[in-house]
């Protein structure tokens, strides 16, 4: 465990379970990481509580909230992102205290205001300070890459959790769990930094010893995990993606945010095909950062114990997996695609990482935790009565989405299928995807159904129809279903048509989530998984 980098002076550090921060504190801790620009209350301007008069010094919060319509007598309210002075209203109608924002709010408020340079970073300090610092009473574990974070923190959580006997918890895309055994659906990949030193901190209180989350580049964009420190930290791959207006300009600002985590990390585990690997072990040289590897491949006979490689069995059936020239068993995974081992190789790396010894046999029966692990929505297959397979993943970009089609020609292509894809892609954000998608599929399927995805301000219809504007290949049909299910209503309907031909229904990009965004609203639905489920097993 370690002490998160930027914390607090240690004067203050409550216990567990406190859940209280002081206006002092608060104070303190923000000038002490050159955040606190002043204090306005009651006309007062100022740089101390003291300074404010006993009201101020001996105010204390027993809540923090950044949701203005979420605030008692007792709550600090962080005024982040759009916040407009109107969002008070409800807030002063409730007794709110005190604010923390990037500009004075007191035309609006009676609160005091900290006036800060940079809310997010402040939040993230305050958050964990009230919190009780929760990650160090914990081994936190990151993982970042542009695809396969969630599988890695599933087969990651598996192993430490088996070995901690349901000690470890996980913050994921998919879900969260906090106790070691029961998960809840998340909204995010990486929590905002009050939803996360939050669930933390529940954590540790539950008695987690290890804690395993994925990292998106989103979280060091927007500072979610600033001032986190984790014990180990994973970079999986980096390809282009997240580019907009809204998420990075550039990839090199995305594949920058990703490398942070290398900085914010003890011990950095890469994939040694890693593109611009140089770079980021360049970067853990700078920090005194310890690095090893992991890769798919079969190790060479001068392979360093210290990294890990996958490759498959001489029968085909199953994967070996090795520390170096060691090896640490056969594995065959639930979760289908060759790429998985690749980050079944990964998770080994970083439990390794994490201070566990892969020689020692209660370590080694751990790691075939990874054997049992399923994901819903990612890689779900679903087989008719008819022979028409139906699979759900969480596919979203172009290489997620050859990636899958790889696996589909290994596993059917000797039935040479009809292959008919489902895809929509997110409004406002990520606009290469909608072409990258097109590309990688085109000219190895049947058909194109583009559908609705998660959306900001962005009609579906438009993204569809731009999507159906990159197709070249004037053999692959094509058509726009904007109703989710009736998209694979349609599909399996179609397939059904078909005779003597096997037909491959792919749903991607929502795997099992059971709402679709609509202009920022969650609107609830069934999830792909459920539906294709009911249509081919009736």
């Amino acid at each position: 465990m370690t002490t998160a980098a930027g914390s607090s002076p240690d004067t203050f550090s409550p216990t567990p379970s406190s859940h209280t921060l002081s206006l002092a504190q608060a104070i303190g801790i923000l000038d002490s990481h050159g955040q606190l620009r002043e204090i306005i209350a009651d006309g007062q301007w100022a740089r101390s509580a003291d300074a404010l008069g006993t009201k101020y010094r001996d105010m204390v919060f027993t809540d923090i909230s950044y949701d203005s319509r979420d605030v008692g007598s007792q709550t600090l309210l962080f005024c982040k992102g759009r916040f407009e002075a109107s969002y008070l209203t409800d807030a002063n109608s409730s007794g709110l205290p005190c604010y923390v924002a990037q500009e004075d709010f007191s035309g609006s408020t009676g609160a005091a205001g900290i006036i800060v340079n940079d809310v997010k970073k402040s939040m993230a300090l305050l958050s964990a300070a009230f919190f009780g610092y929760p990650s160090r009473r914990l081994t936190v574990i990151g993982i970042t890459g542009t695809k396969g974070k969630t599988t890695t923190a599933y087969f990651t959580h598996s192993i430490l959790n088996a070995y901690s006997q349901g000690k470890a918890a996980l913050l994921s895309s998919v879900d969260n769990c906090t106790d070691g055994h029961t998960f809840a659906e998340s909204d995010l990949t990486t929590p905002e930094s009050l939803d996360l030193f939050r669930l933390m901190c529940e954590a540790a209180d539950n008695g987690m010893e290890y804690l395993v989350m994925e990292v998106s580049s989103q979280a060091y964009k927007v500072d979610r995990v600033y001032g986190l420190h984790f014990d180990a930290g994973a970079f999986l791959n980096i390809s282009p993606d997240h580019i907009s207006p809204i998420e990075h300009p550039t990839f090199e600002d995305y594949f920058y945010c990703k490398r942070q985590i290398t900085a914010n990390s003890s011990h950095i585990v890469i994939n040694a095909d890693l593109d611009h690997a140089g770079l980021v072990e360049e970067d853990a040289l700078r920090c005194s950062t310890q690095l090893s590897r992991f890769r798919l491949c079969r190790p060479p006979v001068s392979a360093n114990s210290k990294d890990v490689y996958a490759y498959p069995s001489s029968d085909g059936q199953s994967f070996l997996i090795n520390a170096g020239t060691t090896p640490l068993g056969s594995f065959i995974l639930s979760i289908a695609g060759d790429f998985n081992y690749a980050n079944a190789a990964a998770a080994v790396a970083i439990v390794q990482a994490s201070g566990m010894d892969l020689s020692s046999p209660p370590v080694q029966n751990a790691l075939h935790a990874m054997e049992k692990v399923t994901i819903a929505g990612r890689m779900e297959t679903f087989t008719s009565p008819d022979g028409t397979v139906g699979i759900v993943d969480y596919a979203h970009n172009g290489v997620s989405t050859a990636a899958l089609l790889d696996y589909v020609d290994k596993t059917y292509g000797s039935l040479s299928p009809r292959i008919i894809l489902i895809t929509g892609s997110a409004g406002n954000k990520a606009y290469d995807r909608r072409r990258e998608i097109v590309e990688a599929a085109q000219d190895r399927i049947f058909r194109f159904i583009f559908t609705t995805e998660d959306t900001d301000t962005e009609k579906v219809q438009d993204i569809c129809e731009e999507m159906e504007r990159y197709i070249t290949n004037t053999d692959v049909e094509h058509s726009i279903i904007i109703d989710r299910e009736e998209a694979l209503r349609a599909a399996v309907s179609d397939a059904h048509k078909a005779s003597g031909q096997t037909t491959v229904i792919l749903a991607i990009g929502k795997g099992n989530e059971r709402w679709i965004k609509q202009f920022n609203k969650h609107v609830p639905y069934e999830g792909d998984d459920a539906v294709m489920k009911g249509l081919l097993h009736g």
